[in-house]
């Protein structure tokens, strides 16, 4: 998954709002403190799932027996392995 800044800083902004407006926070430092919080913690969450995605296919190009990126078999297994090195990075 690709996100810019621009759209990190986005996101920041719409998840802080939501949490303000639903009251699941009070604001105890500065707003732009919080949404560099958030994206920082978004930008963590896509490294980790790009670190997935790159392992998942690594294992997927290992077979013996070609797989075809797309097919559904592919699908299939790429969901299985991402859910479980997933999982294993405690994100599952």
């Amino acid at each position: 998954m690709r996100l810019s800044d621009e759209k990190i800083s986005h996101l920041s902004h719409i998840i802080y709002k939501g949490l303000l407006d639903k009251g699941a926070i009070a604001p105890l430092a500065d707003d732009s403190l919080i949404r560099r919080e958030i994206k920082r913690v978004i930008a963590e969450e896509v490294k980790i799932a790009k670190d997935i995605d790159v392992s998942v296919q690594q294992k997927l190009r290992s077979y013996s027996k070609k797989i075809y990126e797309g097919s559904p078999e592919w699908e299939v297994l790429y969901q299985k392995f991402f859910d479980e090195e997933a999982a294993k990075k405690g994100r599952g």
